[in-house]
């Protein structure tokens, strides 16, 4: 297929055809980031930061255009691709401040008459990016890639290719040189061919644990850094003095924002067995209690999952759990892209929502005997992107947090991306890290320079 159509999966209505890359268009974008990263990479940082910030302005002025794209292209709650914007900002308003002090040079005392460190651009950086957060992922990646002086070339998925290229003129609008920052649109077919390529210095994908130990394989055969922000099962654990009248909206929320589509969601919600029913009982009149419907409306919290494909996979997900023993508490239900928000309870390991990534509104309820039990449960996992903790004996969250070995642990707060800290996993959830210091840092050559006269 030559094009690229995008499809409303609220409706099933057909949004707009776009034509896919060629082998000569890629050709030519990949000419255009390496002669665009020669002017780009020696600007001064206060020249890229001042683009930067032209960025934020023009997504706060189109910040309902976006935002509504985002929900026809992919099925977001219109209240949340406006969050998703506002982050955007946020991000790009973080790096606009702080990125002169994290890329200047660090001087190190030595026996030289000079010797520092060095972060200087690598070139032109290949981003793989998933469509849960078409304009989040995109900016976190490429607000502090650029800014360090790299360009940057997106392969965005498939079903938000209008995100893609409003993407690319966001970054003309606020004035980057042409090349710098461009879109195609094709297959996951160009992806070697593109790893390939000396042109690209290096890679980052935001995706499933599969599409990343690919990508590993590739760069890996020719040598080129990765970035991998993969899959998750976050556990939430839940100890027998947490406080479910403060946090129980905080825990729902953990779980069914996005409609679940999310890698950092709490998908095992981990229970100490004396507030186990009580724990359920809450949590369940809660989810009740949400909104569904159109994601175009504003009062609307659960929306349809991306693609039709994605409820089937979740709902097997479910039904092999319960065949398994699970207990179905609520939902369950499912038409076309939509979902029914689902909560199991009686789950164990070895049944599919204990062990795998559920990338819809399902909530996995685990009985754990008591506080050990729940983190033995909690760190048995293949993934390790994060883990909450809610307990009101926040001195023994402390006590826990080595035996926790994921890329993040939020102790009565769910686990949410902040451009301020570093985001990453590690097992099977990736390696490498976005935003914070640790993000910009990521795609530079740490240079040591030593001078001795």
């Amino acid at each position: 297929m030559k094009s690229i159509k995008a499809i409303n999966p609220f409706n099933g209505e057909p949004l707009e055809t776009y034509q896919k890359d060629t082998s000569k268009s890629i050709a030519n974008k990949k000419e255009k980031a390496l002669t665009a990263f020669e002017t780009w990479s020696v600007k001064t940082i206060a020249q890229r930061t001042k683009l930067l910030h032209n960025v934020s302005k023009l997504l706060l002025e189109r910040k309902e255009k976006y935002a509504n794209l985002m929900t026809k292209e992919m099925g977001k709650p219109i209240s949340q691709s406006i969050a998703e914007i506002e982050k955007c900002v946020w991000a790009c308003d973080f790096y606009h401040v702080n990125a002169e002090n994290f890329l200047a040079d660090q001087l190190i005392e030595t026996d030289a008459e000079e010797s520092f460190i060095s972060y200087d651009p690598l070139g032109v950086i290949l981003a793989v990016m998933p469509w849960n957060y078409p304009f989040w992922q995109v900016i976190r990646f490429a607000a502090p890639t650029l800014t360090a002086g790299n360009t940057a070339i997106l392969k965005h998925a498939k079903n938000v290719p209008g995100c893609a290229r409003a993407l690319e003129d966001l970054f003309k609008d606020a004035g980057y040189p042409e090349g710098c920052f461009q879109s195609i649109l094709a297959g996951h077919e160009v992806i070697e061919e593109l790893i390939a390529d000396d042109a690209i210095k290096a890679v980052t994908l935001t995706g499933s644990e599969k599409a990343g130990k690919a990508i590993a394989a590739l760069a890996g055969k020719h040598l080129k850094k990765t970035v991998l922000e993969l899959g998750g099962n976050n556990a939430c654990i839940v100890w027998e003095d947490a406080d479910l009248e403060q946090y129980m909206e905080t825990m729902v929320k953990a779980r069914m924002q996005n409609t679940g589509q999310s890698c950092i969601a709490a998908k095992r919600f981990i229970v100490c067995e004396t507030i186990y029913d009580t724990f359920i009982e809450k949590f369940q009149s809660v989810v009740e209690s949400l909104p569904v419907g159109n994601p175009e409306e504003d009062e609307t919290y659960i929306g349809v999952l991306a693609r039709p494909d994605l409820a089937e996979d979740v709902s097997e997900q479910v039904e092999k759990s319960i065949a398994k023993g699970a207990r179905l508490l609520l939902g369950n239900e499912r038409d076309g892209a939509f979902y029914s928000p689902t909560i199991l309870g009686d789950v164990t390991s070895g049944m599919p929502v204990f062990d795998e990534e559920t990338f819809g509104p399902v909530a996995a309820v685990i009985k754990a005997k008591d506080r050990e039990h729940s983190i033995q449960l909690a760190t048995t996992s293949n993934y390790g992107l994060g883990t909450m903790l809610f307990t009101e004996d926040v001195e023994a969250g402390r006590k826990i947090i080595s035996q926790i070995p994921d890329g993040a642990f939020f102790i009565n707060e769910m686990v949410k991306s902040d451009p301020r800290l570093p985001f990453g996993g590690t097992k099977n959830s990736g390696y490498g890290r976005e935003l914070s210091k640790e993000g910009i840092l990521e795609f530079v050559n740490k240079k040591t320079v030593y001078i001795k006269k």
